[in-house]
């Protein structure tokens, strides 16, 4: 006891540390199934996903992923239905980097749509990649 007392500090350091390292995974188990750049280009050649959008219009209209749709996270759960036709078909939710886009996969699972992934890294892992943009 004498030690934890004299040495709380260090315990405190070694405590965050740790919580720092599993953070992450913590984040990507809670936002669902993800795909890089390289398996999302994959999805949309091969099985024509559905690549939606879910920043802001102003982000949309900015520039997004080429051929991709724009559904603002915001205005997501009440414009379901604009997308309930790709429920059974794959689709790629992306947002500027990847946080937003975690609670899309979430609220599409809840209205049942099968096969939603996020897209790692978002519209920042798409640009860095050097792959097509639409402005």
């Amino acid at each position: 006891m004498k030690f934890v007392t004299e040495n709380i500090f260090l315990i405190a350091i070694a405590f965050v540390s740790g919580a720092m390292l599993v953070w992450p995974l913590v984040r990507r188990g809670a936002g669902g199934p993800s795909v890089n750049t390289l398996e999302a280009t994959q999805l949309i050649n091969r099985q024509d996903a559905l690549v939606l959008d879910v920043r802001e219009q102003a982000e949309f209209a900015q520039s997004h992923i080429l051929n991709s749709r724009g559904l603002p996270l915001s205005q997501l759960e009440a414009r379901v239905g604009d997308v309930q036709k790709f429920k059974d078909k794959p689709v790629i939710v992306y947002c500027a980097t990847g946080n937003r886009s975690s609670a899309a996969v979430e609220t599409l699972k809840k209205h049942g749509f099968s096969n939603v992934v996020n897209l790692s890294g978002g519209f920042a892992a798409w640009q860095q990649a050097g792959l097509p943009v639409q402005k």
